[in-house]
């Protein structure tokens, strides 16, 4: 099942690993691979980055961002394939990517310039970034005719498990996903709390918000590792929040006009 109607998709920047994690997928739907084992391999990707920085070659530890990308979206992809969601998987794979992004910065914080007050920063600027685009994204899954619903805003109490995975499991899943990205969304939907009543959102500005995508902020941390800019990399990701307030400014444009022209 697509996350989004034929209707709603739009050019993703961050999604560009979605071609060959299908492939990838598709290798492995016959066999007895899990998707929470498929997570778990992106997760040694990210480390394997990690340890590339942490030793100057840099040029290898882009490759394992971009690759640790790929793989992140095919566990979601065997998933769909082999009909077997997972709330394990799920809330597992949103926070490995949480404790890999600060990990990320304070891999580049030891061989760069940075501070670490400074690197913290950066962490949470990125935080901040990937919330934006997935409080977009949640919101237009959600009002997308047979979009995904899996995820919301807020959840406020933990999920019933799926078949094959033990409740006491996903009970605790849930409590780290919430204690990790909660106070992120409640600040960004703080920012624009009036985001939840549009019914939709045009496909410039969704492929536009999606440059905050995790998939892209790992694309420009791994060319800008390659290309011997480890030092600006912190300075960057926090530059870069300022169209945090640039995205919701043009939203809050488009959802006024909307409002002027359903009264007209």
């Amino acid at each position: 099942m697509s996350k989004l109607s034929k209707e709603e998709k739009f050019l993703d920047f961050s999604d560009y690993g979605r071609p060959l994690a299908k492939v990838f997928a598709n290798q492995l739907k016959n066999t007895s691979v899990t998707p929470v084992q498929v997570t778990f391999l992106f997760g040694i990707s990210g480390l394997l980055a990690i340890y590339c920085i942490l030793n100057g070659f840099f040029i290898a530890a882009g490759f394992f961002l971009i690759l640790k990308s790929v793989i992140d979206a095919a566990d979601g992809e065997l998933s769909r394939m082999k009909n077997t969601p997972s709330y394990t998987g799920r809330y597992l794979d949103s926070i490995f990517d949480n404790i890999l992004n600060l990990l990320f910065i304070l891999s580049i914080c030891f061989v760069s310039d940075s501070g670490i007050w400074t690197s913290l920063t950066a962490f949470l600027c990125l935080q901040f970034q990937g919330t934006l685009y997935n409080y977009y994204y949640v919101i237009l899954r959600h009002n997308s005719e047979g979009g995904d619903i899996t995820s919301s805003i807020f959840e406020s109490e933990s999920p019933i498990a799926f078949p094959g995975e033990k409740q006491k499991t996903v009970n605790i899943l849930f409590r780290i996903f919430n204690f990790l990205y909660l106070p992120f969304d409640r600040v960004i939907h703080e920012l624009d709390k009036e985001a939840i009543e549009v019914s939709s959102f045009p496909k410039w500005f969704m492929s536009m918000v999606s440059l905050y995508g995790l998939g892209f902020q790992l694309l420009i941390m791994a060319m800008m590792l390659s290309i011997g800019l480890v030092n600006y990399i912190v300075p960057f990701f926090i530059g870069y929040s300022v169209l945090i307030f640039v995205f919701i400014a043009i939203r809050r444009t488009f959802l006024t006009k909307k409002i002027r022209n359903q009264s007209c």
